[in-house]
């Protein structure tokens, strides 16, 4: 099982990108919460937004109103909308979600390799 991340780069602020994290590996593997996480230079990893399985979503409030989380569940693929990007929201992104490989095992957590997102002024 794995988490494959893709959709950073470099945007002048007040732009826009679209990140994409999609899971894969067992053809019978179920996912459950998924999220996005950043970590910026000499920063702690911080939660940016959830989304549950049936679509509840939960956002820090540094990026309410600016970012939006979907998913896809038939493609096991989430995504984070990126909108008025702001120098302070350079970071590697990274994805997170809850995988079972079948049923009858128990939710992991796994994580993405991480997308890096810079944002110049």
């Amino acid at each position: 099982v794995q988490l494959q991340a893709s959709g950073g780069g470099l945007v002048q602020a007040g732009g826009s990108l679209r990140l994409s994290c999609a899971a894969s590996g067992s053809a019978r593997l179920s996912v459950n919460g998924m999220g996005w996480y950043r970590q910026a230079p000499g920063k702690q990893r911080e939660l940016v937004a959830t989304i549950t399985s049936i679509g509840s979503t939960n956002y820090a409030d540094s990026v309410k109103g600016r970012f939006t989380i979907s998913r896809d569940n038939a493609k096991n693929t989430v995504y984070l909308q990126m909108n008025s990007l702001d120098v302070e929201d350079t970071a590697v992104y990274y994805c997170n979600a809850g995988i079972r490989e079948r049923i009858g095992l128990p939710y992991r957590g796994y994580w993405g390799q991480g997308t890096q997102v810079t944002v110049s002024s």
